[in-house]
């Protein structure tokens, strides 16, 4: 019998179909040995909370995953508010460089009129001192030439005086001149 057993074992493991024929509840049928196992599995995943630990496992899996999302939130949500932070700040420096540039340009228009009026007055200034100096080289010259025409005139004079005055008309002239003194300084 134990080779009949083995024989029907080996031609049932072999052709599946074979398998299923013959009584349910048997030994024999490997779909009752199947289900006798599986529920028997089942028993002993039950007996031991295996659902329950699976449960717990997959809870804490969850909440890790959970708490995962809410840190990548709250990071994002700070990395959007840092982004702002330095779009605000980049900003108000192109404000500031703009604002700088724009004084600088005004600076630098304002120094250009300053030197242009600095440029006028020492122009003026200098011809008004060219303009004295001509005018003093000219009053120069006048006098220069006044006092050689005087010397002139007093040469010719003398020359005409001194052709023309004898002797006595000379004492004559110094002898009024000592009265003149004479008289003017009592």
């Amino acid at each position: 019998m134990r080779t009949a057993i083995a024989t029907l074992t080996a031609v049932t493991a072999a052709s599946p179909a074979l398998a299923a024929s013959g009584p349910f509840l048997s030994l024999s049928n490997t779909n009752f040995v199947v289900l006798v196992a599986f529920l028997l599995f089942i028993g002993v995943l039950v007996y031991y909370k295996v659902p329950s630990l699976l449960g717990g496992m997959l809870d804490k899996r969850a909440e890790g995953i959970q708490a995962e999302l809410d840190e990548a939130r709250a990071l994002r949500e700070e990395a959007q508010t840092l982004l702002a932070g330095y779009e605000r700040k980049q900003k108000e420096v192109r404000d500031q460089a703009e604002r700088i540039i724009a004084h600088a340009k005004e600076e630098a228009k304002a120094a250009a009129e300053q030197a242009k009026e600095d440029l006028k007055t020492s122009i003026a200034r200098r011809l008004a001192a060219a303009e004295d100096q001509i005018a003093s080289a000219e009053s120069a010259a006048l006098k220069e030439v006044r006092d050689r025409a005087v010397s002139i005139a007093i040469g010719a004079a003398k020359d005409v005086i001194a052709k023309q005055m004898t002797d006595a008309e000379a004492n004559k002239l110094i002898d009024s001149a000592i009265d003149d003194v004479d008289a003017k300084l009592h």
